[in-house]
């Protein structure tokens, strides 16, 4: 079977138009809005392990460095993603804390190991069937907006707890730190082409 690739059919990466490649692709650009023309996405992979790196670096200060801090009558009180998490726990907000945990932790870890693992499966590092590793990018993918959650709920409470001097919440460095890997994340998910994963297959089959 062959495949769009074979066939010399592209798809601009601007505006979607398919395009029948009759020269060097190199050379040709999309008669609808002269991008040039590409099969793939130009060092898709290696610029998505440069975004999965990054982020797996920052997600080490956004969980320790506090991403709030609490202050009632002047007194300070830091919390990171974790005590915030417990303290939410502790005081009869299970389902809350349930929430940001999985929003604030588990998916943002679940987007890097889960691209990891496609990458590496493209590499011929590990095996992975196209069909699962296509199935594992959507979820990933779909998922993504929701890491935003724990930023969002401190904006919330920045914007209602404040109360001058005697109570007030300000974010802190934990919060930049998780919303570059929120950012950083979303960016990996975005450069990698899924085109990629048929082609492995493609090839294996043609063996």
């Amino acid at each position: 079977m062959q495949s769009a690739k074979d066939n010399q059919i592209a798809k601009c990466h601007e505006c979607n138009l398919i395009i029948s490649v009759k020269q060097d692709v190199k050379r040709q650009r999309c008669p609808r809005c002269f991008t040039r023309v590409h099969f793939r996405i130009p060092r898709s992979i290696q610029k998505t392990w440069a975004y999965l790196i990054t982020a797996a670096i920052m997600m080490i200060p956004a969980n320790l460095l506090p991403i709030s801090t609490l202050t009632s009558t002047g007194q300070a009180t830091p919390d990171t993603i974790m005590s915030g998490t417990i303290a939410l726990a502790n005081s009869d907000n299970l389902g809350i804390a349930i929430i940001i945990f999985v929003a604030s932790i588990l998916v943002p870890l679940f987007k890097i190991i889960g691209l990891m693992l496609i990458l590496l499966s493209i590499q011929n590092k590990i095996f992975i069937s196209a069909k699962r590793q296509l199935l594992l990018f959507n979820i990933i993918h779909w998922i993504g907006k929701w890491s935003i959650m724990d930023l969002f709920v401190i904006s919330i409470m920045v914007a209602v707890i404040n109360r001058g001097n005697l109570l007030s919440v300000d974010p802190g460095y934990g919060a930049t730190c998780f919303g570059l890997v929120v950012v950083l994340t979303i960016l990996a998910a975005e450069s990698f082409d899924t085109r990629l994963i048929w082609d492995l297959n493609h090839k294996n089959e043609r063996k």
